[in-house]
């Protein structure tokens, strides 16, 4: 299996200086998109700050779409991970219309990766388990805020944390119900890369009807 190379550039350097940037090509890259997102975001983790940052994209039922930041947690074989109240305007929007799209961007790399499919609760052991390893003070938080709500004051929210302090201080602070993690599960995956010119390289994986990928090249 082929590996593109990942010596690291900036999006200027990839301007003036063709042919000094790493390859990304069809006939070149891994069979799964799995291990060329790896090679990328390990890349990214190591040289730059917030990689984990993705813009998630989701729509109400009427198809209005809306978009913010969260963190990937894990990306395996079975999809991409998030966390988030059910009750916030993402959760109560993927209730009704379960897919999402994610975008992951690194500019001093001049990469981008887009993913796209349906999107689903994880279990609530899961789900268990990343909250349990969270901070305590991330645990109150997200006890005491109801997410994407109309809230009186920052001081009605931070007296709330507090109390819950006090109460939780000696034993165990449970996840919320109303709390927990979804997974993407991709149908598509693309890869930019930034290219002299604006000609940039865009690779597209798509699942096929046999649970494996088309790879294709994207005219920029």
């Amino acid at each position: 299996m082929s590996v593109v190379s990942v010596r690291r550039f900036t999006p200027g350097e990839a301007t003036t200086r063709q042919g000094s940037r790493p390859v990304l090509d069809p006939a070149t890259v891994p069979a799964d998109p799995l291990a060329l997102f790896h090679e990328w975001y390990a890349l990214a983790r190591q040289e730059l700050p917030a990689a984990d940052a993705m813009a998630l994209a989701t729509a109400a039922e009427d198809g209005r779409p809306s978009a913010r930041m969260v963190l990937l947690k894990t990306a395996d074989a079975r999809g991409f991970t998030f966390y988030s109240g059910y009750q916030s305007r993402k959760g109560r929007e993927l209730a009704v219309n379960p897919r999402a799209a994610l975008v992951l961007y690194w500019h001093a790399l001049g990469r981008q990766v887009r993913i796209e499919g349906g999107c689903e609760r994880m279990t609530p052991e899961e789900s268990d388990a990343y909250f349990d390893s969270r901070p305590i003070g991330s645990r109150l938080s997200a006890v005491a805020s109801p997410q994407s709500q109309v809230i009186a004051s920052r001081n009605a929210l931070e007296a709330r944390v507090q109390e819950l302090a006090r109460v939780c201080r000696h034993g165990r602070v449970p996840r919320p119900a109303e709390w927990g993690g979804y997974r993407v599960v991709p149908e598509m995956i693309e890869f930019w890369q930034s290219a002299p010119h604006r000609l940039h390289d865009r690779v597209r994986y798509l699942r096929d009807a046999r649970d494996g990928w088309t790879i294709e090249r994207l005219a920029p």
